[in-house]
């Protein structure tokens, strides 16, 4: 089976809410000449990566007005979309949540980050999710886990475990750890042997740079696309028998003995 996938690259503008909503609207009708089967969007897109006691002034109260864009979008160009994430106030708490919607504009996937980024003191003002997400795309086994949970391998083996063919990364990783943002990517594809579409930010987050370089990984680790530093809009065309094909070559899954592993 192939599928196209569509990667957005953005230059978010740190809490210019309204900007960020019309220029995501813009790319996102600018992406349908790619002709997508999936469009991929990066982290915290409404707001910037910004933690901070003002965070909640920006989130999306409830994810209503993401819901309604993502959702509407989704349905009316029968396209399928990996909403990043944003960042969203629910109860007085701030949540980095992602939405996906398939080709009927139906939310099949909701996941909120994880791990805070302790350097940055995400885990102050940013609450942490606890489920992993598991949905389909054109039949297709999926999750997501966002920027820093790629760093944790164990989350990323729960978020495979269920036969996931095709994980998605959205990020605002930053141009100091480039290298640990490519390698990172590239090796967890090929430890849970999957499509690997990882889609970061870019321009500056207030004095740290995002680096762009959003990318897909096949189950080899082969890299299948690997933008630059630029916002902009990219596109690859996937062959998902690739992933049978390495897991009856060598079948990590049925190797496993997660009876020996206390972690």
């Amino acid at each position: 089976m192939n599928k196209r996938l569509t990667l957005i690259q953005l230059d978010v503008h740190v809490k210019d809410v309204e900007y960020n909503y019309n220029r995501v609207t813009e790319l996102l009708h600018e992406s349908l000449s790619h002709n997508p089967d999936i469009i991929v969007l990066p982290e915290t897109w409404n707001t910037g990566f910004y933690p901070s006691t003002e965070l909640i002034n920006y989130a999306d109260a409830n994810g209503e007005r993401t819901l309604s864009l993502l959702s509407t979008f989704a349905r009316e160009h029968e396209v399928n979309i990996v909403g990043g994430s944003v960042a969203v106030a629910i109860d007085n708490k701030v949540y980095n949540t992602s939405y996906t919607f398939n080709r009927s504009g139906s939310l099949v996937g909701e996941y909120s980050k994880m791990h805070g980024f302790s350097p940055a003191k995400e885990e102050i003002y940013f609450a942490g999710g606890t489920k992993t997400t598991h949905f389909e795309l054109d039949g297709i086994p999926c999750s997501t886990v966002i920027c820093y949970d790629i760093r944790f391998p164990e989350l990323v083996r729960m978020a495979a475990l269920p036969h996931t063919e095709l994980l998605f990364v959205p990020a605002q990783w930053p141009t100091m750890r480039l290298r640990h943002w490519q390698v990172l990517n590239e090796v967890r594809a090929i430890e849970n042997q999957l499509f690997l579409c990882a889609v970061n930010g870019c321009g500056a987050i207030g004095r740290v740079q995002s680096t762009g370089h959003s990318a897909v990984y096949d189950p080899w680790g082969t890299n299948l696309l690997e933008m630059d530093t630029n916002e902009g809009i990219a596109t690859v065309d996937i062959d998902f028998d690739v992933v049978a094909d390495i897991r009856n070559k060598i079948n990590i899954f049925k190797d496993r003995r997660p009876e020996l592993y206390h972690l």
